[in-house]
């Protein structure tokens, strides 16, 4: 029988680090990406040679970018491996990291996530197969009919959807590395132009530029390098899956999710409702709704009164997307996966500041790539 994360030897989480995700600027993707290392590498009080693996995520940058960014902390001679998973690219690069460690094939490991935007010929392009529909419903469009059909099934208005976007604009304006800074009400999400359908520029994501970083650990790494075991997150599960064929009338989207947090929550030993902290996938506002639900943290068609209610609030019954979400925090692509380990690291170690959930001890990351693939990771403090 095939062996999970948690059957390995224990993984933590001892050192998070960003740079800020902002609008595409002259940056050189090299130092966003070292400043995020370096703020991960004094969080955990690690020296650059004390890593023994690195894994870098990109999905924007092409082919072997990360040497020109790690030659700058010393040439280690430790491994390098470049990881392109789409949205999930940097979920993917940590789940690696940790099964590296897990395994026992090193003590310590990098996982980083850093892009900028650029123009992308994704692969299906060059399948050599003509798609009969992928130019007609490309991915706003896609969760314009979501959004549709989410409020005829469920009886809700747009504005009850809409209040994704005004909840996690909140949590993005406490956040010094959110490419969105500021509260916006009900109205102004609604405002303005619709991008598809009732589909607003505030209920979709920003693609802009920045970085993530996360250092993993053993046991053995922890004790022998010094490092402080009580800010030390374990990782408890990590689950991955990719997309098949469900039944009429469910969205792909959800029921890989469904599928893949519950494994990554049995796992763990994690009931949902026994979650504290999520942060998930948000690129448009209905997808929070679609995977609270596919989580399991509660049925089908009550996200949005819960939502209405203030149960997914910072301080409500389970803090979504205390970051802001993709929604206000960004979605760089790249660094987007290691972004939410280090929010949720922040969050189970009390040090979230005015975002902090209180009592926060358990954490779910969630992340879907291009439909395709789901990864989910359950950390506890």
């Amino acid at each position: 029988m095939a062996k999970k994360l948690g059957d390995l030897r224990p993984v933590y989480v001892v050192g998070i680090g960003w740079h800020r995700y902002q609008d595409a600027s002259d940056t050189p993707y090299v130092a966003l990406g070292l400043a995020s290392i370096r703020e991960a590498l004094a969080d955990a009080g690690v020296a650059w040679p004390e890593v023994e693996s690195s894994y870098v995520a990109t999905a924007l940058l092409g082919m072997a970018c990360g040497r020109p960014m790690l030659r700058h902390l010393g040439a280690s001679g430790g491994s390098l491996l470049h990881i392109e998973n789409a949205s999930a690219s940097g979920s993917t690069a940590f789940r690696h990291a940790c099964m590296e460690v897990g395994a026992g094939l090193s003590d310590v490991a990098l996982a980083v996530g850093v892009d900028k935007p650029a123009k992308v010929v994704r692969g299906e392009s060059q399948a050599g197969i003509a798609s009969l529909a992928g130019r007609a419903i490309v991915p706003f469009t896609h969760f314009a009919l979501l959004t549709d059909a989410y409020m005829q099934r469920h009886g809700v208005g747009i504005e009850d959807i809409a209040r994704v976007a005004v909840k996690n604009h909140h949590n993005g304006a406490r956040n010094p590395n959110a490419q969105r800074q500021r509260t916006r009400t009900l109205d102004e999400v609604l405002g303005g132009r619709r991008v598809s359908g009732e589909l607003t520029p505030l209920q979709c994501c920003p693609v802009g530029e920045g970085a993530a970083a996360v250092i993993v650990a053993s046991e053995e790494g922890i004790r022998c390098l010094g490092i402080d075991p009580g800010r030390a997150v374990r990782v408890l599960s990590s689950a991955a899956r990719s997309e098949r064929v469900y039944p009429a009338g469910r969205g792909f989207d959800a029921e890989l999710t469904r599928e893949t947090c519950a494994m990554a929550l049995e796992e763990a030993g994690v009931a949902p409702g026994a979650l504290d902290i999520v942060e998930l996938h948000d690129a448009f506002t209905v997808e929070e709704l679609h995977y609270v639900e596919g989580m399991g943290i509660c049925p089908e068609g009550q996200a949005a009164h819960l939502l209405r209610e203030g149960a997914f609030d910072i301080g409500g019954r389970v803090a979504v997307n205390p970051s802001g979400g993709l929604i206000a925090m960004g979605h760089p692509i790249g660094p987007t996966g290691i972004g939410q380990i280090g929010e949720i690291v922040l969050q189970l170690r009390g040090e979230a500041g005015d975002r902090q959930h209180a009592g926060a001890r358990t954490g779910l990351a969630h992340m879907v790539g291009v439909g395709a693939v789901c990864y989910a990771h359950v950390l506890q403090a």
